[in-house]
C-alpha cells in the first residue's frame, strides 16, 4: 500500500514537472500541443475512492492550471475525466472492472487503447471546449482536439512502454 502511495506520489510531480517544462513549450502548427500529465489520470489505482481520486484529480490539474496561469481550464478537465472515470472504465474493460480485478498492464491492447483514447479525447474536449469557449471556434475546437489527442495518445504509449511494469 505504501509503495502504491509513494510511486504515486512520484508520478504527480514527475509528470508535472515533464509537462510545464518540457512540453508546454511544444506548440506544431499553432494547434498541436501534447499533454502527458493525463497519464496519470489513466494509471491512477481504479480501487481508491472516487472523492478521492476526483480531490487529486482537481490538484493536478490547478498545479497545471499555476504553471500555465490557464484559470482553471486543466483542474475542471481533470475533474470531469476523474467524475466520469468509473463509466469509461466500465465500458472498456465490463466484468473485469466490476470485480476490480483490471489491471492496465494485464488488458487486451485494444481494450487499453479504447480506454486510453476516451480519457484523452474527453479531456482535450473539455480542455479546448473552456479554452475557446465559443460556438463559432467549434471547428478549431474539434482540430485541437483531434491533432493533440492523437500526440497525447502517441506519447502515452511510448511512455507506457518504456515504462513497463516488471514481471516478476
Amino acid at each position: 500500500m505504501t509503495n502504491s502511495i509513494i510511486s504515486n506520489i512520484i508520478r504527480f510531480i514527475l509528470l508535472i514537472l515533464l509537462q510545464v517544462l518540457l512540453l508546454n513549450n511544444i506548440n506544431f502548427l499553432g494547434y498541436i500541443n501534447p499533454y502527458l500529465y493525463v497519464l496519470f489520470l489513466i494509471l491512477y489505482p481504479f480501487n481508491t475512492p472516487q472523492s478521492l481520486f476526483i480531490l487529486i484529480s482537481f490538484f493536478l490539474g490547478l498545479t497545471i492550471d499555476t504553471f500555465e496561469d490557464s484559470g482553471g481550464i486543466n483542474a475542471a478537465a481533470c475533474v470531469v475525466i476523474a467524475y466520469v472515470r468509473p463509466v469509461i472504465l466500465r465500458f472498456s474493460f465490463g466484468v473485469s472492472y466490476d470485480y476490480q480485478t483490471v489491471k492496465l498492464a494485464n488488458t487486451p491492447f485494444g481494450n487499453r487503447l479504447g480506454y486510453i483514447m476516451l480519457i484523452v479525447f474527453l479531456h482535450h474536449l473539455v480542455l479546448f471546449s473552456l479554452e475557446m469557449f465559443d460556438f463559432s471556434h467549434t471547428f478549431l475546437i474539434l482540430k485541437k482536439t483531434f491533432f493533440s489527442g492523437i500526440f497525447s495518445i502517441l506519447l502515452i504509449l511510448i511512455s507506457l512502454t518504456l515504462f513497463k511494469p516488471r514481471k516478476h
